[in-house]
C-alpha cells in the first residue's frame, strides 16, 4: 500500500480571524492571500451560498497556481439582509449606513469554503448563521462607532461579535465560527482526511 503524503496547508486569505482560528485549533499552514477580483464574479451570481461558494472556489485555485502540491484553503463570508448582498464598507460612513440598515433586523452571514489540491477542488462547504440586530438608538451607534473604529472595515457586517459587537445584537441563531467567518467543525473533518488536523 503506497502512503499518501501529508499536504501542507496553506490559507489563501489575508483575514486574522481566520488564522486565529486555525491557530488556536493547533493547525500548522501557511498564508498565501488571493489577488482574486471580487467583483467580477459579485456581478454574475446573486445566490448568497452559490456565490460564497464560488469566491472560495476561485480564491483557493488562484493560489493554488503558486502551491500546486499543498491543499489550498479558499473561504468567503457573504451578508445577506432582506435580500440586500452587503460588501464590506469602504468608509465610517457607508459602516454607519449599513448598520443603519439592518438595525432592528435579521441577516444572514453564508460561508463557502473549498479545499483545492493539486488544482482541483477535493471538498466544499457551505454554512450560515442569522443574527438579529436590537433596534438600538442613534446614540448607542455613535458610540459604537467612535470605540470601535476603523477595525469594523475589515468586516462584512461593520462588527466583531468576538468584541464590542456583540452589544449589536439581540439573538443569533447559528454556530460562532460560522458567524466569525469560518466554520471550524466541518473543516476539522475534512482535514483530518488529508492528515493535516492530526490531534
Amino acid at each position: 500500500m503506497i502512503k499518501r503524503e501529508t499536504p501542507k496547508l496553506v490559507l489563501a486569505s489575508a483575514s486574522q480571524v481566520r488564522a486565529a482560528i486555525l491557530g488556536g485549533a493547533g493547525i500548522d499552514f501557511d498564508i498565501c492571500p488571493s489577488q482574486v477580483d471580487e467583483d467580477l464574479l459579485k456581478g454574475k451570481i446573486k445566490n448568497g451560498p452559490d456565490l460564497a461558494l464560488a469566491l472560495a472556489g476561485e480564491k483557493a485555485r488562484a493560489v493554488a497556481l503558486e502551491y500546486p502540491a499543498h491543499l489550498v484553503l479558499g473561504a468567503d463570508q457573504i451578508l445577506s439582509c432582506n435580500g440586500k448582498l452587503f460588501d464590506k464598507p469602504r468608509d465610517m460612513d457607508e459602516a454607519r449606513e449599513n448598520l443603519i440598515f439592518m438595525r432592528g433586523k435579521t441577516h444572514q452571514l453564508i460561508n463557502g469554503m473549498v479545499l483545492v489540491l493539486n488544482g482541483q477542488p477535493v471538498w466544499q462547504n457551505t454554512a450560515s448563521a442569522s443574527l438579529t440586530m436590537r433596534d438600538f438608538s442613534d446614540d448607542f451607534l455613535n458610540i459604537y462607532l467612535q470605540r470601535a473604529g476603523k477595525s469594523i472595515l475589515s468586516s462584512v457586517g461593520c462588527y466583531r461579535l468576538e468584541a464590542e459587537g456583540s452589544q449589536l445584537f439581540e439573538k443569533i441563531d447559528g454556530d460562532y465560527f460560522t458567524v466569525l467567518g469560518l466554520p471550524l467543525m466541518p473543516l476539522l473533518g475534512a482535514l483530518r482526511e488529508y492528515g493535516v488536523a492530526v490531534i
